[in-house]
């Protein structure tokens, strides 16, 4: 097979610096698992890395040894342009920083009950952290709520599930976030790790009431595979879906990081949807008349840090 040449190979290095910094270190340790301590990752996340960045590249950058991984001839190739890539985009990241320190004024997030659980928390300590000039206020609501936020510049950023099909060209994808199938302690169906989409068929579920952006794609893929969903209450609450799952045996359908602490705890039971999956994009959508730009772009900038975080904690996917 012939290989491209290195200069052939297009570094989407903006979208992906920490694919290409996973790459550098594991050239240099010559180790998955020496790399993921390195980088403060697991061996799991490098290794999915590493094979997406191979099929982007449509060639091998390393080869498997009995000793761990050698870089390949390609690999070999490119790894002083890579490092010379990393190193000037750290730098722009640094000036970007340092610009942004000024950064003043209110903020404003729009974001559903489900996203903000686990972000705003963190969310808040880094602005207090790192742009003590910046007054943050978060508003949860609904996705229509969301969106109507938007548009009268309610709100300077809004986090929202978008489900199938491209992003508009103003929307910024965060993460894709995998569905589950959210079930009782104990119970027999969510106990596995994945179940098929048709295993929803007639379930006795909790859902949230239509029109509603989940209800819509649900009901949506529930008639192209032929089945039926019987929710026997409607409830928008997330913390009332999940109290009734745990204490009436019922069903929702929800990412894992809205039940993350939940399942945790072994209140409720997560089982993956697959076959075919039921993904939804996490997008970032500014309002088109913002507040004040730095601090905005300031707080975006932070969103996406934390976003990498629980991406790699398992919560979420992401290729940033």
């Amino acid at each position: 097979m012939r290989h491209p040449k290195a200069t052939s190979i297009q570094l989407a290095v903006t979208a992906s610096l920490h694919k290409w910094r996973a790459f550098l270190a594991i050239g240099e340790l010559g180790s998955l698992t020496r790399a993921a301590l390195f980088l403060n990752s697991n061996q799991s996340l490098l290794s999915r890395q590493l094979n997406a960045l191979e099929r982007e590249c449509g060639t091998r950058l390393f080869v498997r040894t009995g000793r761990g991984v050698e870089l390949s001839d390609v690999g070999q190739r490119i790894f002083p342009q890579v490092r010379a890539l990393l190193a000037d985009a750290e730098q722009l990241e640094s000036e970007i920083r340092e610009q942004a320190r000024d950064a003043s004024g209110r903020v404003t997030l729009g974001t559903l009950p489900s996203i903000g659980h686990h972000l705003v928390g963190q969310l808040f300590t880094e602005v207090r952290a790192r742009y003590p000039g910046v007054n943050l206020k978060v508003l949860e609501g609904s996705s229509g709520q969301v969106e109507e936020w938007l548009v009268d510049a309610r709100v300077d950023i809004g986090i929202l599930y978008r489900y199938g099909g491209t992003l508009p060209e103003h929307e910024q994808c965060l993460a894709t976030v995998d569905s589950y199938l959210i079930g009782p302690a104990g119970d027999r169906l969510t106990a596995q790790e994945e179940v098929p989409f048709r295993s929803l068929h007639e379930l006795p579920f909790i859902l949230p009431s239509a029109p509603n952006g989940l209800r819509t794609a649900l009901d949506s893929m529930a008639r192209q595979e032929h089945i039926t969903l019987a929710p026997v209450i409607e409830a928008d609450s997330l913390p009332l879906q999940t109290s009734l799952v745990a204490r009436e045996r019922l069903y929702t359908v929800l990412p894992l990081h809205a039940v993350w602490t939940e399942v945790g705890k072994g209140e409720v039971q997560a089982a993956r949807i697959v076959d075919p999956p039921f993904q939804r994009t996490v997008a970032l959508v500014f309002a088109k008349t913002k507040g004040p730009a730095k601090a905005v772009s300031a707080i975006a900038g932070l969103i996406g840090e934390i976003v990498d975080r629980m991406a790699r904690d398992g919560m979420w996917r992401t290729d940033r």
